[in-house]
């Protein structure tokens, strides 16, 4: 084993947990065990226990960022915790009160139509945490209904006249909530749902994940360091893990993207967090700058994917 393999199995229990799932290739048979501690101690236990009196973190549903409700259950799935009754406890409270008369979930008091990103993120956590496809149909009713003609997403569409292109970070929320849905073994819409993914996954790459389709330059400089936790925001990282996580094939548009990920490898072999999104946290998982397990781990789920 490696010296990086032994680092990552001595970080958090999530990451020795993933490190055995992705890179080790060990079973869920095998791993079991090691899934459930991550509500029993560290980083999993930890936002467990942020949870106040009311049964929400936070002020609620999506205030404040990043310690509401929303943020807390992407952070847990992320963590690929096992779905502890404090989760399901907050799901069954978002969808009997967050909903607006479509169906969206939606981060408003006002009860207007649901954010089309917030959408995304739900379907991802709530798919993973177990929540059936019955209570989902009207969130993937409105998603499938907010595809734009470039075939990815944008939250701002039916809120801002004059929208006709997507946004990168909508359609990388919106698609991993689509492949966590299918992941699930849910049927509702599922065609529907593959052909919408495969036209938002030909917008990201038409995009070469994070270049301007007419320049070739750079669109947002921002995209080019690695955050964790994304949140809503989107980076080359995050999208790499998407297809490496999809299943996908090897494309040549993702080669500038694969580029980039190679050359932020530090000389220890490791990479790091490059960047957080300012804002409330429970706590810091890691520091900035400094050797990250979380992104090593998701930079060689790439690699073995894409570059072997």
């Amino acid at each position: 084993m490696d010296r990086t393999m032994q680092w990552l199995l001595a970080g958090d229990v999530s990451v020795q947990y993933a490190a055995r799932k992705y890179l080790l290739s060990q079973s869920e048979a095998h791993l079991t065990e090691l899934r459930l501690r991550i509500q029993q101690e560290g980083w999993g236990r930890a936002f467990l226990e942020a949870r106040n009196a009311s049964g929400h973190w936070g002020r609620g549903f999506y205030q404040v960022k990043w310690i509401s409700t929303h943020y807390t259950l992407l952070d847990l799935r992320h963590l690929e915790i096992a779905p502890a009754e404090p989760i399901l406890a907050a799901l069954r409270r978002i969808l009997r009160d967050c909903r607006a008369a479509n169906g969206s979930i939606t981060e408003s008091a006002a009860g207007r139509t649901g954010d089309v990103c917030v959408n995304g993120m739900f379907l991802n956590y709530a798919s993973f945490f177990g929540v059936t496809a019955n209570e989902l149909q009207a969130v993937v009713d409105y998603i499938l209904d907010s595809v734009m003609p470039d075939g990815g997403f944008n939250c701002e569409l039916g809120r801002r006249p004059g929208v006709v292109h997507s946004s990168m970070h909508t359609t990388i929320s919106v698609l991993e909530g689509i492949q966590e849905f299918l992941n699930a073994r849910h049927t509702y819409r599922a065609a529907e749902l593959k052909e919408a993914a495969g036209a938002a996954e030909k917008f990201l790459l038409r995009h070469r994940l994070f270049k301007s389709d007419r320049t070739g330059e750079v669109i947002d400089k921002r995209w080019t360091l690695f955050s964790y936790p994304p949140r809503w925001r989107y980076d080359v990282l995050r999208a790499l893990v998407y297809f490496a996580d999809s299943g996908s094939v090897h494309d040549e548009r993702m080669d500038d993207a694969l580029a980039l990920l190679l050359s932020k490898q530090r000389k220890d072999g490791t990479w790091s967090v490059q960047n957080k999104h300012p804002g409330r946290v429970h706590f810091d998982m890691e520091t900035t700058g400094g050797p990250s397990r979380i992104n090593t781990l998701r930079a060689l789920r790439v690699l073995r994917t894409f570059c072997q």
